[in-house]
């Protein structure tokens, strides 16, 4: 347990030093130290862990403390959250081991100086780790517990309400449940149910997805169901864009930001592999992913092309029967997978809605008359979802929005769709489906 915490405290410090997201660093860190699987499970558990509750440990950390936070060095402060996590949400550790672990990190990391300190914070969360009452307004209140910025609670309230604000933002600190598609160009849902069950990986049907399956946290790509192309990991929302732009056998279909190449595949294998898909993206390094990927599957319908999607090309124009659009946003559907999505700056964010638009502007030429444009994104912001599909209506007339059904029954409105974590059950997606005059 102490390489661990010691592979979680390296994490956090890299993350804080170099803005680096956690999920691409942690493997990097675990094969460094040389961790098993058990260890390399906790160092994740308790990176994540960290992250999703840091304003709760802060505020916890607060009430035990001399020092305010600002004056506790960035080091042993990462040393302290990773304990109070572990006092206040992980059973299985007993309390002593957590404080000793604490004081041991801090010697190794060359501030003897605050073991003292450490150890009577620790203590003093040790002899009461019931999480504390929170008082304040719904802002400040569901901030702190719920460790997510004010700015984006306050967001939320406005949209959803106090009741139904809590209950998606528990779920954005709870595990996200690993979904997978079936390949059914190689192989039927039932069979590759039984297939992963000989590996040991017990699956559940999705609730109301068709050749969606639900499956037990762990390393998929260590099986030969996966080796062999049966299948590829794809959250139900993504899934359900992809089934509302409806692709159907025969048509040309254009992926504009496709990395990393989920709607290409399932555009194909719900086509049967009888289509035409050229997948796009800005970046040549994220093709190859496509390109592996599509090997794996099987989909040799796929072609991959470096390209701006922002950009018209001439010999393109009217070319496609379908165009997809699954833009660059702010993730913020998608917090439960990668929980440090939460702390981007959200002036940052505010820039996004003006490459979206040019996106789906840049996507709109490659449309055939009568043909179908889906504009998607992984977030739950009006500004990235409505809005920017409300203002190219606006400029481009030749598109009209048509409505959809998604699986779980859920319908759009004028042709656009926002599915929540606290309500469909998926990640939180936005989907948009318009039609291009005949």
């Amino acid at each position: 347990m102490g390489n661990a915490r010691k592979a979680a405290l390296t994490v956090l410090e890299r993350c804080r030093r170099a803005g680096a997201w956690s999920d691409a660093v942690i493997g990097g860190v675990c094969d460094a130290e040389g961790l098993d699987v058990r260890d390399r499970a906790l160092t994740a558990a308790l990176c994540y862990g960290e992250q999703q509750n840091r304003t709760l440990l802060d505020y916890v950390i607060r009430q035990r403390s001399t020092l305010p936070l600002n004056r506790i060095e960035p080091k042993v402060l990462d040393i302290l959250r990773l304990s109070v996590y572990q006092l206040l949400f992980l059973d299985k550790i007993p309390a002593s081991a957590a404080v000793n672990e604490a004081v041991t990190l801090c010697r190794q990391s060359g501030y003897t100086r605050a073991t003292g300190f450490v150890n009577a914070v620790l203590r003093g969360v040790a002899t009461d780790p019931a999480i504390p009452e929170i008082p304040g307004n719904p802002v400040k209140r569901l901030s702190i517990r719920w460790s997510h910025p004010e700015w984006l609670v306050a967001e939320w309230l406005e949209t959803l309400g106090e009741a139904e604000t809590e209950a998606l933002l528990r779920l954005d600190n709870a595990p996200a449940p690993l979904t997978i598609q079936t390949n059914t160009i190689k192989i039927d849902t039932q069979s590759l149910r039984s297939a992963l069950a000989e590996e040991g990986v017990q699956t559940k049907p999705h609730p109301f997805l068709a050749d969606c399956l639900i499956a037990e946290a762990g390393d998929l790509s260590k099986t030969a169901a996966f080796r062999d192309g049966w299948f590829y990991v794809q959250d139900a929302a993504s899934r359900m864009a992809v089934l509302a732009a409806a692709p159907k056998q025969g048509q040309r279909i254009l992926d504009v930001c496709a990395a990393p190449g989920g709607k290409s595949f399932a555009a194909a294998v719900l086509t049967g592999g009888a289509a035409d898909i050229i997948a796009c993206d800005l970046h040549p390094n994220k093709l190859r992913r496509i390109r592996d990927g599509a090997a794996r599957l099987g989909l040799d319908c796929i072609m991959t092309l470096a390209r701006d999607a922002r950009e018209e090309r001439p010999d393109w124009d009217g070319a496609f029967d379908l165009v997809l659009a699954d833009v660059p946003c702010s993730g913020l559907g998608v917090i439960r997978k990668k929980p440090d999505i939460r702390w981007k700056d959200p002036g940052e964010l505010d820039r996004l809605p003006k490459a979206q638009h040019a996106i789906l502007c840049g996507a709109a030429a490659s449309v055939a008359a009568g043909g179908t444009l889906l504009y998607s994104t992984c977030t739950v912001r009006e500004r990235e979802n409505f809005a920017v599909v409300r203002r190219f209506l606006a400029e481009y007339p030749a598109f009209v929005p048509e409505d959809f059904v998604c699986a779980d029954g859920s319908r759009s409105e004028n042709g656009m769709l926002q599915l929540w974590p606290q309500r469909q059950h998926t990640d939180g997606f936005f989907i948009a489906k318009l039609r291009k005059r005949n």
